[in-house]
């Protein structure tokens, strides 16, 4: 048979070509399982049953509004049901959902709704009053809806009407609005800011569906996980694990506030089985005294992601009860398509020596098609050796469309048929990459790199450093040296710089420890990533001056 013959009488048809779309999963486990919890808020319960209604008379009241296919629609709140909501019932109604950060400044949200050309905004009433500073001064503010949650703190009324009242109106048999290409927006999501650049990072239906499926086996999620939600769902779609959960038919179980305490509780009282964090939030877990960390009833399974997690940390957690599962991913590809994957022979190693290799970010997931560290500029790949260093690079299915209005940052992402992640790693011998620094983050001492990722890994083995960051400061002989920002956790005992320094000098060449040491609060994201950006302006750091800050 000649190979011609399968260029006919195969075509694409309705039967055998659907555009993907994790949306589906919502009809899917509401069918199967319609009276299984799918979301739990406190004391408040809602079957999947429920849940399907609720989205789909979202998206009837949306078109209701005169939401058109296209359109974007915002959303500012945490982790909440309405929130989930959202990631299907404003998709459904053919809108493009934007889930903005709610720890921004009004100036940050201003943006965002301006630039993504918001039509209508959803609003916890938490963030009213930022939402209205937002709105001042907008030549076409959207329309506002309240959302009412009932664990909220009070707010001012500032919509035309309230969420439950818009979901009254519409039809719950609404049969919903439907991509007819794949190779179209679900979402539009905004850089979290920590290089002070936020860009409009948009997503496809494909992509978020093939990354739902992602998460699903690379972690891997059982059957019905219970998943707590302390990744805020406004970051990246919460990794898509929005929809991955829903095709689980696992239960959402929300939380509006992210602390130790909260988390303990939420596990003690829901069972939860599962939950996203990051490393900051990993450390607060740590850092619990001995007598405020309930016995965990089972190990519960984490994925963390963001920055590089200490080993320190990685090590505790394990101690207490958690198996930590570390990966890696950007806005840009909608989730975290690296992980650190298991060997069977590191369970043999010392506890201190899995975490070492734990925190590597690791290989790619089955579905992501290609990773590559490598020279950003000739495109090819680093040696295996863990020295040398190049940048992070994919291609795959769940890369992003592109940046909204931005061609010109679109194409740099792209240059050479590559995603370019602007993270510097090493590939060790075995394969696994480990991120060294963001390219930002290089610190050149006399003609020598060095990475900040390795001198903050020294500072969190000091006693009583809850979270730490490291830039470059200007100086005049070496023309930049490293310069520490230190936060201490609490009730610990007053330390010195020099304490800090010397301790470094122990563990590290002196070229490469901290000329400066800086103490208090550092200044973080909603998902915990430290904002580097600010610390550099700080220190007056080259980087600073060369990319001064912007909108949010």
């Amino acid at each position: 048979m000649s190979a011609s013959a399968y260029a006919h009488g195969l075509d694409k048809n309705p039967a055998n070509h659907v555009p993907l779309t994790p949306l589906a999963f919502l009809d899917r486990t509401a069918d199967i399982y319609p009276q299984r919890a799918a979301i739990v808020h406190g004391a408040f319960r809602q079957t999947w049953a429920e849940t399907r209604e609720r989205c789909y008379r979202l998206a009837s009241a949306l078109v209701g509004l005169g939401i058109q296919a296209g359109d974007t629609v915002s959303i500012i709140a945490p982790n909440t049901p309405a929130m989930l909501e959202a990631h299907f019932g404003v998709p459904l109604s053919g809108a493009v959902l934007n889930a903005i950060n709610c720890r921004l400044d009004a100036e940050g949200v201003a943006f965002i709704l301006r630039h993504g050309e918001c039509k209508l905004l959803l609003v916890d009433r938490e963030f009213a009053p930022l939402v209205t500073a937002a709105l001042q001064g907008m030549a076409s503010p959207p329309r506002v809806i309240d959302i009412n949650d009932h664990l909220a703190p009070e707010g001012p009324t500032i919509g035309e009407t309230d969420y439950e009242s818009l979901l009254a109106t519409g039809d719950p048999a609404f049969a919903g609005r439907w991509p007819t290409d794949e190779w179209s927006p679900i979402a539009l999501n905004y850089t979290s800011g920590t290089t002070g650049d936020p860009k409009g990072v948009v997503p496809s239906h494909r992509g978020t569906y093939l990354m739902s499926l992602l998460q699903m086996t690379n972690w891997p999620l059982p059957r019905a996980p219970v998943y707590l939600w302390t990744l805020p769902m406004f970051h990246a779609n919460g990794w898509c694990f929005t929809w991955a959960i829903t095709a689980a038919a696992g239960t959402h179980v929300c939380l509006r506030k992210v602390t130790a305490a909260n988390v303990f509780a939420a596990i003690a009282e829901h069972d939860v089985d599962h939950f996203c964090a990051a490393p900051i939030v990993l450390a607060g877990i740590a850092s619990t005294p001995q007598t405020e960390r309930p016995q965990l009833a089972r190990r519960v399974r984490v994925l963390t992601a963001g920055s590089p997690p200490p080993a320190t940390v990685l090590e505790a957690v394990d101690a207490m009860g958690f198996d930590v599962d570390h990966v890696f991913g950007i806005t840009e590809v909608s989730g975290t398509p690296v992980s650190c994957a298991w060997q069977e022979d590191w369970t043999a190693l010392p506890p201190d020596e899995q975490a070492r290799v734990k925190a590597r970010q690791g290989v790619r997931a089955a579905g992501l098609e290609q990773l590559r560290v490598a020279n950003a500029d000739t495109l090819e790949a680093v040696p295996a050796n863990g020295a040398a260093s190049g940048e992070i690079l994919f291609r795959g299915n769940t890369v992003m469309m592109g940046y909204l209005k931005n061609p010109g940052a679109t194409a740099a992402a792209f240059a050479g048929g590559w995603f370019h992640t602007g993270d510097i790693a090493v590939v060790h011998p075995d394969g696994y990459l480990q991120i060294t620094d963001r390219s930002k983050d290089i610190i050149i001492s006399g003609g020598e790199n060095i990475s900040s990722v390795e001198v903050e890994e020294v500072l969190y083995r000091f006693p009583g450093v809850l979270s730490a960051a490291v830039v470059a400061q200007p100086d005049q002989k070496w023309g930049e040296v490293p310069c520490a920002f230190v936060e201490l956790k609490q009730d610990v005992a007053p330390v010195s710089e020099a304490e800090v320094i010397a301790f470094c000098r122990e563990r590290l060449a002196h070229f490469k420890s901290p000329r400066r040491v800086v103490f208090g609060e550092l200044p973080k994201t909603a998902t915990g990533k430290i904002q580097k950006f600010l610390l550099r302006e700080q220190a007056g750091s080259r980087e600073a001056i060369a990319a001064p800050r912007g909108n949010v």
